[in-house]
């Protein structure tokens, strides 16, 4: 005992040698690791201030700040909110290397906000990670949902619809000048009912008008969710709530999960006593939902989340783009004529129908030019499943990724005359030997593709453009549009994420041709 005493000094030495020594070499061992990983290269990126990061450079406007700050710091860079990192893309070239040649690499879609006050959160079909729901969600809209077999069957709704915005505006016309028409109200009325009706079957009744209550939860439901999730810049401070966007949001999806809870239980009475007339989407969901053989086992919250969703992205988004198109048409006599001319050489003395489009090119490069200008959704957003290299960047895993559509399809190393509408690109050589016309906008040729690309490429673009045409085609057929002053409209596009328009489309229809009088 009393050696061991006696050595503890040298025991003590020895230790605090051998640990120092220890520190030591793990100290060179992680400078030499660190000496052997590459730097990351990230995108370029504009000077940020700390907390907030670039957001004091942005306006309302996102798209056109993006596209200013693109001009200065290149097509593809690094911008920083709160925390989160995005990645902006203002390029053709890059947007494909990303959305095509890398396609499984950005095939996920970032969250908003907070998930603490959506009651159908897990339950989303647009924002599902890439997996076994989403791509049996993708599969059933394509092959069943919104296929052609069935929006064809449903063409009955849409003419129904489409005689009834006539209607309107043939009276409009017939109170004369001294009253103009909302014509972007009706539009969006008129859509708002094709999607209700084609989903859930929901016709106005003496009691309550179903079809308006939907748009009413829904356009709640937007705005708020936009505001709130803007909130998330505010990190964990978002969590309380400050400004109350969370709770209102949530009692408006109550409001809307009650009441399409109840249409629900309507179907169900429907199909199990053979009174369904119509196999709309909800009975489609509904035989998958009773199905205990289903490839996939849908929850009523899935059901009700993918019609919330149906109605966001198919109501507004497609009335948006019929003013949009109905707007540069009036602003633009010449083309307004020129189509018209030739929906009266194909169709004659009949009302227009959907079936006569495949025969109306010029039709067709009207849509093409309008949505160029002013695609459904300015900005379309991704994000990175894992780290890789683009145009010799690093973009990391989880960075969010937006496309910028706007600048993108409006680049000058594009399209000559970007800022004009001018469907004759689409129709005749000005560019390039070959013709524009061919040019896919479904996602496969990125100087033009305002329905996204890919896997996740809107699955509602058919449905969208069937409405857009057949809606454009009659209303040029049927009438004259003036605006107040023998002025044109104001072009302004609205600040946020969709890409409407800020002034009303206000204007005076004039009765050209009544296919009620035929």
């Amino acid at each position: 005992m009393m050696i061991f005493i006696s050595n503890i000094p040298f025991y003590f030495l020895l230790f605090s040698i051998s640990f120092i020594s220890i520190l030591f070499i793990r100290c060179n061992a992680k400078k030499r690791s660190k000496s052997k990983t590459p730097r990351i290269q990230h995108p370029p990126s504009p000077p940020s201030l700390p907390l907030i990061g670039h957001l004091h450079l942005l306006s309302p406007a996102l798209s056109k700040s993006f596209h200013y700050l693109s001009t200065r710091y290149g097509p593809l860079m690094r911008l920083r909110f709160g925390s989160a990192s995005t990645i902006v893309v203002s390029n053709a070239t890059i947007a494909k290397e990303m959305l095509k040649n890398n396609e499984m690499n950005f095939v996920s879609r970032p969250h908003f906000g907070s998930s603490d006050y959506d009651i159908y959160d897990g339950c989303t079909f647009i924002f599902a990670e890439y997996g076994v729901y989403w791509r049996f969600m993708k599969k059933l809209c394509m092959t069943e949902l919104l296929s052609m077999a069935q929006l064809n069957r449903f063409s009955d709704i849409r003419m129904q619809e489409m005689k009834k915005l006539i209607e309107t505006l043939l009276k409009c016309s017939q109170e004369g000048n001294n009253k103009g028409c909302n014509l972007g109200l009706e539009l969006l009325r008129m859509t708002n009912n094709v999607v209700c009706r084609m989903a859930m079957s929901t016709r106005c009744s003496e009691r309550v008008d179903e079809s308006k209550l939907v748009w009413e939860f829904v356009k709640g439901v937007e705005v708020l969710a936009l505001k709130f999730s803007l909130g998330e810049l505010l990190g964990p401070v978002n969590k309380l709530d400050l400004f109350g966007y969370g709770r209102r949001l949530k009692a408006l999806l109550l409001g809307f999960d009650a009441m399409v809870e109840k249409i629900m239980v309507e179907h169900e009475k429907d199909i199990d006593t053979g009174k369904e007339k119509k196999k709309d989407i909800m009975g489609i969901l509904l035989e998958i939902y009773r199905d205990e053989q289903a490839e996939v086992k849908l929850t009523r919250k899935n059901i009700k989340s993918f019609l919330m969703e149906l109605f966001m992205a198919g109501t507004e988004t497609t009335s948006a783009a019929l003013q949009w198109t109905i707007a540069e048409l009036i602003n633009h006599p010449k083309v307004f004529n020129k189509l018209r001319e030739e929906i009266n050489g194909v169709v004659g003395t009949r009302l227009v129908e959907e079936s006569d489009v495949p025969n109306l090119p010029y039709l067709q490069a009207v849509v093409k030019e309008s949505l160029r200008l002013h695609p459904t959704a300015a900005l379309i957003f991704r994000k990175c499943v894992k780290d890789c290299k683009i145009n010799g960047y690093d973009i990391l895993a989880n960075e969010r990724t937006i496309f910028n559509l706007t600048a993108i399809m409006r680049d000058p190393n594009l399209w000559e005359n970007p800022l004009d509408f001018i469907p004759e690109r689409f129709t005749t050589n000005l560019q390039e030997n070959h013709d524009p016309y061919k040019i896919d906008f479904k996602g496969q040729d990125f100087k033009i593709f305002p329905f996204g690309s890919g896997r996740r490429g809107c699955p509602g673009t058919s449905f969208a453009l069937t409405v857009i045409h057949g809606v454009v085609a009659t209303l040029v057929q049927c009438f004259d549009f003036e605006v107040e002053g023998g002025g044109k409209l104001n072009m302004e596009e609205r600040a946020g994420f969709s890409n409407g328009m800020v002034h009303p489309l206000i204007c005076y229809p004039i009765t050209h041709f009544n296919p009620f009088h035929c």
